[in-house]
C-alpha cells in the first residue's frame, strides 16, 4: 500500500540512493550467480559445465539501474526515472521487435538469450516509466504508508467491488473456450489442469479461508480419492461415475480420522501434523506393494464415460458399444474425449463452488468463520469447536478427494510420485495468495500460478525464478491476497456504509 505526501523541500540524498540501489545489485549478484551463472550441459564425455558471468552482470546492471529510478521516485525526482526507464523500454522494444540485430545493431538491449526474458526486462522498465509517469503528473512523491495510516478493515477495495463481474467474465470464458479459435489440444489440457486445481484450491480454502485451521498436508486427501477411484476400477472393474461418491466419501472420512488427534492444536502445531499426515499417507502407498502397488502405480486406470450412453471416444466402437461421434452425428475429432473431460472437471468445479457459497451462509459456514477469528470468543458463543473443525477437515478432504478420482482417470496411471509435499505447497499458495476466503481469487491465483508457468516454459532454469518472483510481488502488492475477503458472510444490517458511518455508542 503506498500513500503520496508532498515532495519535500531539500534536494534528493543522493549518496543513500546511490547505496541502496548498489546493495541491490549485490544481492542480484548473490542470488544469480549459482543459479544463472553456471549451467550444466549433458555430453558425450560426461556432465559440463558452462559459465554464463554476463547475465549475471547484466542482471545487477538492470537492477541497479532499476532500484535506482525507484528510489528517485520515491524521493520526489520521478522526471529521472522517466527519462531512464522510458528510454530504455522504447529502445529494447524496438529492438525485439526489430528481430535479429546485425553487427550495427543495439546488442545491449539484448542482454538474454531469451526473448522472453528480454521481454520481461522491457515490459519491466515500461511498467517503471508509466508509474513515474503517474507520480510526475501528481506533482508528489510516492513514499511507502506509515504503520499509522492503514485504511479500515470496514474500507471496501475497488477489486472486492468488482468480484462479481470479473466471476461473470471468468465463468463465461470457460463455458466457451472450447469453442474458440485457438483452443487447441494444448490449451484445453492447461485449462483442464488449472480447473482441478481450482477445485482443490475452493476444497482447501474451507478448512484454511473459513474455518482459520493451516493444512499442509491436503494431497492426502488429494492421494486418497485417486487410489479410492484407481482401487475400485482395478479390483472390481467399476466406471468413474460409481467410484467418484465413494472417494469423496472414503477422502472425508480420512479428514474426519485426521482432525481428531488435531483438535487442541493451532498454529505451527497443527501445521506439523497435518504435515506428518501427508507424508504418512504417502509412505503407505509406496510400502504397501500388495494393495497399491508402490512405486510401480496402478496402471490402465478407466477414463469417464458419457453417462446412461455406452459410448467410447474412438473412431470405430467395439461390438457392442457406439462411438461418440456417431451417436451424436458428429465428424470425428481426438479433441472430443479431452473437451468431455475440461466440462467434467468445470461441472465438478462449479458443483464445489455453488456448495461452499451456500454452506458458508449456514450455521455451520458462520460457526468456521468464527473460529477462524477466535477460538475462545466462539466457545464463549456456545459453538462446538470439536465438531466446527471436524466438518471443516471432512467436507474440504471431500472436494480433495473428488479431485484426486478426476485425476486418476484423466491421467489413467498413478503412482506416490503424483503426491509428494510440493502439490500441498502449492495448493496452499493458490488459497494464500488468491485471497483467504474468496473464491474467485482462488481462480485467478491458480491461473497465475499453474497456467502462467506453462505459458512461460520457454523460459527453462528461470522459469521457478520467475515463478518465485511473481509470488514476492504479489504479497508486496497484495499482502492479504489478491482478493482477501475476511468480511462476514451474513450481517444484521445489509448496508454496510450506513454502518461504518454510523457513530459509534458514547460520542456524541
Amino acid at each position: 500500500m503506498t500513500a503520496t505526501v508532498a515532495p519535500p523541500k531539500h534536494g534528493p540524498d543522493w549518496p543513500a540512493i546511490v547505496k541502496d540501489a548498489a546493495l541491490a545489485a549485490f544481492v542480484t549478484v548473490l542470488l544469480t550467480l549459482g543459479l544463472v551463472g553456471v549451467k550444466t550441459i549433458d555430453r558425450a564425455q560426461g556432465l559440463d559445465f558452462v559459465t554464463r558471468h554476463w547475465d549475471v552482470i547484466f542482471a545487477a546492471i538492470l537492477v541497479f539501474f532499476g532500484r535506482l529510478c525507484m528510489r528517485m521516485t520515491m524521493e520526489g525526482r520521478p522526471l529521472y526515472s522517466v527519462v531512464l526507464a522510458g528510454a530504455y523500454a522504447a529502445v529494447a522494444i524496438a529492438a525485439l521487435l526489430g528481430g535479429e540485430l546485425g553487427d550495427d545493431g543495439l546488442p545491449a538491449f539484448r542482454p538474454f538469450d531469451s526473448d522472453i526474458v528480454n521481454w520481461i526486462v522491457a515490459l519491466a522498465a515500461l511498467c517503471l516509466a508509466v508509474w513515474s509517469a503517474v507520480a510526475l503528473a501528481r506533482g508528489r512523491a510516492v513514499v511507502p504508508a506509515q504503520r499509522g495510516q492503514r485504511r479500515s478493515i470496514k474500507a471496501v477495495s475497488p477489486l472486492q467491488r468488482l468480484t462479481p463481474w470479473i466471476g461473470a467474465v471468468l465463468l463465461g470464458f470457460a463455458l466457451v473456450l472450447p469453442w474458440l479459435g485457438f483452443a487447441d489440444r494444448q490449451i484445453l489440457d492447461m485449462g483442464i489442469l488449472v480447473l482441478t486445481y481450482v477445485m482443490l484450491g475452493w476444497g482447501l480454502n474451507i478448512v484454511v479461508g473459513l474455518a482459520g485451521l493451516l493444512d499442509l498436508g491436503y494431497v492426502a486427501f488429494y492421494a486418497v480419492g485417486a487410489y479410492s477411484f484407481a482401487l475400485f476400477a482395478h479390483y472390481y472393474g467399476w466406471d468413474f461415475w460409481t467410484c467418484l461418491p465413494l472417494a469423496g466419501m472414503i477422502a472425508a472420512s480420512f479428514g474426519i480420522l485426521l482432525g481428531f488427534p488435531v483438535l487442541r492444536l493451532r498454529g505451527d502445531y497443527l501445521a506439523i501434523v497435518t504435515l506428518g499426515f501427508g507424508e504418512i499417507i504417502r509412505i503407505v502407498l509406496i510400502n504397501w506393494y500388495s494393495f497399491t502397488r508402490g512405486p510401480d502405480g496402478i496402471r490402465e486406470i478407466p477414463r469417464p464415460q458419457v453417462p446412461f450412453i455406452d459410448a467410447i471416444f474412438e473412431r470405430k466402437a467395439a461390438e457392442g458399444r457406439v462411438a461418440f461421434h456417431e451417436y451424436f452425428g458428429l465428424e470425428y475429432s481426438t479433441l472430443h474425449r479431452i473437451i468431455f473431460l475440461y466440462y467434467i472437471i468445470l461441472l465438478l468445479a462449479l458443483v464445489v463452488n455453488l456448495f461452499t457459497l451456500r454452506i458458508r451462509r449456514l450455521p455451520v459456514g458462520r460457526a468456521w468463520e468464527a473460529l477462524r477469528e477466535d477460538e475462545t470468543a466462539s466457545r464463549a458463543l456456545g459453538i462446538n469447536p470439536t465438531n466446527t473443525k471436524l466438518t471443516a477437515f471432512a467436507i474440504g478432504a471431500m472436494f480433495g478427494g473428488l479431485g484426486g478420482a478426476f485425476f486418476a482417470s484423466r491421467q489413467g496411471f498413478i503412482s506416490p510420485e503424483s503426491f509428494t509435499f510440493i502439490e500441498s505447497a502449492i495448493i496452499l499458495a493458490i488459497v494464500v495468495l488468491g485471497g483467504l476466503g474468496s473464491q474467485v481469487g482462488v481462480v485467478i491465483a491458480a491461473g497465475l500460478l499453474i497456467g502462467v508457468p506453462e505459458v512461460f516454459r520457454e523460459l527453462a532454469e528461470f522459469r521457478m525464478i520467475a515463478f518465485g518472483a511473481g509470488m514476492v510481488l504479489i504479497m508486496i502488492w497484495r499482502p492479504r491476497g489478491l482478493l482477501a475477503h475476511r468480511d462476514p458472510t451474513v450481517r444484521l444490517h445489509k448496508d454496510r456504509r450506513a454502518i461504518s458511518a454510523r457513530p459509534s455508542e458514547g460520542t456524541a
